[in-house]
């Protein structure tokens, strides 16, 4: 069974900065026009240290710079760390599809590595990310920087969540770019973090983001094992965020694929089309992806226009069974010749991709539901490589965790 636990948070003091200007989104989905935007916010924001450079005139590299600054910023008693051990409930308030304003409400702990392999599942493979960097990061910071996000199969979380926001010994609030509100609430009695533990303990938890951070937190703890006689210590965890896997609680979105490196004689629209029925629609990528969701349709998007791709008939009978798009995108892509094959989020911006030229085409996914998301943690199989877009994205420097040795 997963082990949950309240731990000593590292916090912004609030008196000293705005949380506005301090959070940050997760490093893998910043590019470095946006890092150097965070850092001009504030000398203190925390994608100074989530994603660092290297620090010519101290001699330091990017990680060694990252612990410096963490150091620095406790010092200052800009960053302050806590004596009592605690459970942090964190809200995201955010504007849904429709309009309406939702909420999805978790709690971070402490989640015990150990499970690997068995109580704590990835829910879809992940694809190889190269270097070793944040296992460098790892060594030269000993801090959990941002939580991974779990997914817990038992129910009762979310309804948890509500009574421990009203035994809250803190709250502190921060507000995205993107309107999205970042509510965390620190819970430290005794009998409200026993009742949360005892919710989480006995059931699996599914990794919804963060797969290459939590390898990388197991390949810590087993570094750190080998060099200490095998004892036991903080680095046994890692920071996260603990989700109930329910419609209420989640919003997903596709990752949709974008298609370069063939070359310019090829006719995409025409190979597949000897493949698959294609239909041509108005070129528009909402009316696209509204479009799809009628027809349970794929969508193709060229610069010749925007098409529905329909695997359902005759001709496409080689199609996997697996219902998940992605999976039928990985097939339908083996029809091409060698290609370069990029990911990007949101219709919008695979559209702009392509009108711009920065992709020859792209082929446009629907969302994976939560249904499947739990029928693949219950019969123990995972989805292909970038299936899931969990939004909104938990943001860094609300709270960070020690694995100090």
């Amino acid at each position: 069974m997963p082990r949950f636990e309240p731990f000593e948070g590292l916090r912004y003091d609030p008196s000293r900065v705005d949380l506005d200007d301090v959070i940050a989104p997760p490093y893998d989905v910043v590019d470095p026009d946006e890092r150097a935007r965070l850092a001009k916010k504030s000398p203190y924001n925390s994608i100074l240290i989530e994603l660092p450079q290297q620090d010519e005139t101290a001699g330091l590299d990017p990680y060694h710079h990252a612990a410096a600054l963490l150091d620095a910023w406790e010092r200052e008693r800009i960053l302050i760390r806590e004596e009592t051990p605690s459970f942090y409930v964190y809200r995201m308030t955010f504007g849904g599809e429709d309009g309406e304003r939702r909420s999805t409400t978790g709690v971070i702990g402490a989640l015990g590595l150990e499970g690997e392999g068995g109580p704590i599942l990835p829910h879809e493979r992940t694809m190889p990310q190269p270097g070793r960097d944040r296992l460098d990061l790892l060594r030269a910071c000993q801090v959990n920087l941002s939580p991974i996000w779990g997914l817990s199969l038992a129910s009762g979380l979310s309804k948890l969540c509500g009574k421990a926001i009203g035994l809250a010994s803190d709250h502190r609030s921060a507000t995205d770019e993107e309107g999205t509100t970042h509510e965390i609430f620190a819970v430290d009695g005794e009998s409200i973090s026993a009742e949360i533990a005892a919710v989480v303990r006995p059931e699996a938890i599914v990794i919804a983001d963060g797969h290459h951070r939590f390898e990388t937190a197991t390949k810590y703890r087993l570094e750190r094992r080998s060099l200490n006689g095998n004892k036991p210590g903080e680095y046994d965890f890692i920071m996260a965020l603990i989700v109930e896997l329910t419609a209420d609680e989640l919003s997903i979105e596709p990752i949709h694929r974008l298609v370069t490196g063939i070359s310019p004689d090829f006719d995409l629209l025409d190979e597949l089309g000897r493949q698959f029925p294609i239909e041509e629609i108005a070129d528009d990528p909402h009316e696209l992806v509204t479009a799809m969701r009628a027809r349970d349709a794929l969508g193709i998007i060229t610069a010749a226009g925007c098409f529905l791709l329909d695997w359902t008939s005759s001709g496409s009978r080689r199609m996997p069974e697996d219902d998940l798009d992605s999976a039928r995108a990985d097939a339908l892509l083996a029809h091409l010749p060698p290609h370069d094959l990029s990911f990007q989020h949101g219709a919008l911006n695979a559209f702009t991709a392509v009108r711009s030229g920065r992709a020859q085409a792209a082929v446009l996914l629907k969302p994976a539901t939560v249904s499947e998301i739990a029928d693949a943690a219950h019969y123990g199989t995972t989805m292909p490589p970038k299936t899931t877009f969990f939004v909104p994205k938990p943001r860094t420097g609300l709270v960070f965790r020690s694995v100090e040795c």
